[in-house]
């Protein structure tokens, strides 16, 4: 054999040896305080590496490092960073290293301060606040590694929801969601955040993908003045430049970490009504940024089915470049009550592997040190100091903003240019996340070797048993035990909800809409029996295929109309899907109509209202929708209905109000004062509508895509055209354009309008159900707040042009909450105005001012309406205000 062979091999075996020798092992033990309490969710790093972890609620963690000597920083929040050098063994050996934090001394000289004086904390804070849009600008770009754990837990659950519906079988007291997910994160200034989930585990469910977010945690960044989380209304950062209006400052003492002074403040809020936090925020003496923050909202916050919330951040100097700080790692906790439910629920995120592109090389000098606290009066000196030190401050923060975005990110292109972009820099335009296919398929090993985090106990026993019997639950016998249990007859949720069938298995359901929608009450057809059944069915990957056959019957006017609507949503990424509507129809002459069924019935048998106008539909129409682009949707659809008109067949009523008639079933139109009877009418037409939103971010899965909406507005455009062939008598050609939007205003509340403008174009040749209506509303109970509330039904319908404009304002308890009975009910204000113009009705305007989440579910306005500007009526309205 030539020696060549056996030289080979012995280099292989020696490479292996020496592999071997250099493999990774693994560094793990317990995080504890000095009374032997664990120190959940501690983080763990090692030193001048991007390496680091968090440890479990049991405050048990590990580390996976290579062979050799190591130092690794405990720290938590309020505790004394420690150091601790660590050999690690190769060969996936297990060193255990148990830690004892001391919890860090922050010491306070004795401070005489009289009544006029401020704490030193005010001075330490208005410093933080002149740097805090230098810091928060300071990160061009970065990417890293995020490891996200989130759990919820239920621990007592009611037998019923609300003393009327009965709670499944799938809730039970003990972890109900238990998922982790690896992501590769990427950011860039402004605000540009992409993320591609590499990993994801569901306890107890192998197909489903981690609904975890990293970059949703920007969003929690108490450099932003106003944090927009867990409340409609947002919630004050200690740091915004308006933060003293509502915190008190507490210097609670300095200490020395690392050769700089961290100092200890705690935050108060002024006043309990405010949308503020408490606890504590620890600020870098001379840089001012954050150095952690420890923050909770109580009951005091005006949660909704959460009683108390806790953040908790860490920041570290950033790999390679230490004049800017980064994330280290966020806890979320809560505890959990609604409808006698009570649980609580984390969630935990780890960043490690930074590569981070400063905005600027170095760091301005920084401002001089707060003066340390002495038995002297602290106000006078700590606020002329912090004022000096403004004008320095100002201009470093206004070369960040001069400067463009082009200019900031140049590095950072460059960097790319180099070749050290991760994939998840090549998401799509708009596509703020992807989760990759195949991303929950890694097996248990390798979990086992990437999670930074270790389980705990309660983790993994949840994680096997619910693994370990996927496949029986999953299995015909166990689907079909939990559907006789699911497919209960209740009447109280058939009266509300309807009544659903389940065949899990399967993927298939029968739903049948609720009594109050088959049993109805109409002067043109009396009692009305409308049963309504759909037949869903899913597919794996989440196409799904869904059968509507409706059966209504008339008993006065003994009228049978039955008709059936298919659905088959074939692409789930583009939502795309047929439909097909055929049959005999009985329609409102508005499409849009606010008279719900039961509105209507009530309206009828009770007040001697019979407000609903119908006629009789016989044809078929078929649509198809999709998204051509991301943001743009467009739908077109081609239909032919011969239409007739109905009589009332019956004058019936439970409640007969003296000096109140029936009127006939003719719509009552200011542009048609000669009647709006047609006879019958025969119809081909066509609509075609786009609806463009820009900017739309999106998150896509393997089992369908997610649109997270856009800071522009929505713009609609609709064309529906009358054919005027043989066999139809209508020729038209209608034009609408329109635009909605939403605008967040911070605590002072949310904005939402809607727009649209059109009209016929020449001299159209049509019936009254093909006008332009604008849904109005006669009845007490409001069934939609974003249209109109005091107009009637039918009268301002057009066939000229047009404009529509509505615009809400929710304040989100800015001024009632500053009423303490008001605020201890969580009810919020809110105020309306809906706008028309057609040439017959002139001007017309409704004002509207009401309060909502009463009772967490109500809403009640007061509106007034003017037409030429005069008063023309008033009223309340109720309807469900979530």
């Amino acid at each position: 054999m030539p020696l060549r062979y056996p030289l080979r091999y012995f280099l292989v075996w020696l490479l292996c040896l020496v592999s071997f020798a250099a493999a990774a092992g693994i560094v793990r033990g317990r995080i504890t305080d000095t009374k032997g309490q664990p120190l959940g969710f501690a983080n763990v790093a090692v030193k001048g590496t991007t390496t680091n972890t968090a440890s479990n609620e049991q405050g048990n963690y590990q580390l996976r490092l290579d062979a050799g000597p190591h130092e690794l920083v405990f720290q938590f929040v309020g505790y004394k960073p420690l150091l601790q050098a660590v050999r690690v063994q190769g060969g996936d050996t297990a060193t255990v290293l148990n830690v004892t934090l001391q919890p860090e001394n922050y010491q306070l000289r004795e401070v005489v301060v009289r009544a006029k004086d401020r704490d030193p904390a005010f001075a330490i804070v208005q410093h933080a606040m002149d740097w805090r849009s230098y810091h928060k600008r300071e990160v061009a770009r970065f990417t890293a590694r995020a490891y996200i754990k989130a759990l919820a837990r239920l621990k007592d659950v009611p037998s019923k929801v609300l003393g009327m519906f009965k709670v499944g079988p799938d809730l039970k007291p003990g972890i109900v969601y238990l998922s982790e997910s690896v992501s590769e994160v990427s950011f860039q200034q402004p605000n540009v955040v992409k993320e591609r989930m590499i990993s994801s585990r569901v306890s107890g469910d192998a197909k489903a993908f981690s609904l975890n977010r990293a970059g949703a945690g920007r969003g929690l960044s108490f450099y932003n003045p106003v944090l927009k989380v867990f409340s409609e209304r947002g919630f004050v950062s200690p740091i915004a430049p308006n933060a003293f209006l509502f915190y008190q400052y507490v210097l609670e003492g300095t200490t020395e970490q690392g050769g700089q002074l961290i100092h200890k403040i705690r935050v108060i809020p002024r006043r309990r009504t405010d949308p503020v936090f408490s606890g504590h925020i620890f600020v870098a003496d001379g840089t001012w940024r954050l150095h952690s923050v420890s923050l909770s909202l109580n009951e005091d916050a005006q949660l909704d089915y959460v009683d108390n919330v806790r953040i908790d951040q860490q920041y570290v100097p950033a790999p390679g470049a230490p004049h800017v700080w980064v994330l280290q790692s966020q806890t979320l906790t809560a505890n959990i009550s609604a409808f006698g439910f009570k649980g609580n629920a984390f969630m935990t995120a780890v960043f490690s592997q930074y590569r981070v592109t400063p905005t600027y090389p170095s760091r301005p000098a920084p401002a001089a040190p707060a003066p340390a606290p002495t038995n002297e009066p602290a106000h006078a000196e700590t606020v002329a100091e912090a004022k000096q030190q403004r004008p320095e401050v100002r201009a470093a923060t206004r070369r960040v903003k001069r400067q463009s975005r082009k200019t900031a990110l140049a590095a950072a292109d460059s960097a790319g240019r180099r070749g050290d972009l991760l994939e998840v820099e090549k998401l799509a335009a708009g596509e703020v996340m992807r989760v990759e296919k195949g991303a929950n398929e890694r097996d248990s090993a390798y979990w086992a070797s990437i999670r930074p985090v270790p389980l705990t106990e309660e983790e993994v026993k949840d994680y096997h048993l619910k693994d370990s019997t996927e496949a029986i639950r999953n299995s015909k016998p166990y689907q079909d035990s939990l559907d006789r249990i699911r497919n209960k007859f209740d009447l109280n949720k058939f009266i509300t909800f309807g009544y659903t069938y389940n065949n899990s298995h399967k993927k298939e359901s029968y739903h049948v809409k609720p009594l109050t929608t088959i049993l109805q009450y109409s002067t043109v057809e009396g009692t009305i029996i409308s049963p309504e059944v759909t037949y869903s069915r899913y597919t794996d990957d989440e196409r799904r295929f869904w059968l509507t056959p409706t059966l209504r019957y008339g008993a006065a006017a003994k009228l049978f109309s039955p008709s059936v609507e298919i659905n088959w949503q074939h692409d789930a990424q583009k939502l795309a899907r047929w439909q097909v509507q055929v049959g005999r129809t009985i329609e409102n002459f508005d499409p849009n109509s606010q008279l719900t069924p039961i509105i209507n019935t009530s309206a009828t048998l009770f007040r001697n209202n019979n407000y609903a106008k119908y006629y009789q539909r016989r044809g078929a129409e078929i649509g198809y929708l999709t998204e051509l682009i991301n943001g743009l949707q467009v739908r077109g659809a081609v239909s032919y209905f011969d239409r007739r008109e109905l009589e009332n067949s019956t004058i019936n009523l439970i409640r007969d109000i003296p000096g109140r008639a029936f009127t006939p079933n003719d719509p009552v139109a200011d542009e048609l004062p000669g009647g709006t009877g047609f006879g019958r009418s025969r119809a081909l037409g066509s609509e075609v509508w786009l609806s463009w939103r820009p900017g739309q971010r999106y998150i896509t899965r393997p089992d369908g895509k997610i649109n997270l909406g856009s800071r522009y507005p929505t713009f609609r455009l609709t064309w529906r055209q009358g054919w005027g062939t043989p066999g139809s008598d209508v020729r038209y050609t209608f034009l609408e354009a329109g635009i909605r939007q939403t605008v967040q205003f911070g605590l002072l509340g949310t904005s939402s309008y809607r727009l649209s403008a059109g009209g016929f174009l020449g001299k159209p040749e049509l019936q009254f159900m093909d006008y332009r209506q604008f849904s109005g509303n006669r009845f007490f109970a409001a069934a939609d707040f974003t249209r109109f509330q005091l107009l009637d039904y039918y009268r301002y319908a057009t066939c000229e042009h047009f404009v529509e404009g509505h615009f809400d304002h929710h304040f989100n308890g800015f001024f009632l909450n500053k009423i303490p009975l008001m605020r201890r009910m969580k009810w919020q204000e809110v105020g309306s105005i809906n706008y028309l113009y057609t040439p017959t009705a002139g001007q017309y305007v409704e004002l509207g001012v009401g309060i909502e989440h009463i009772f967490k579910l109500l809403r009640v306005d007061y509106y007034t309406a003017f037409q030429q500007g005069q008063k023309l009526n008033h009223g309340f309205r109720v309807g469900f205000g979530f």
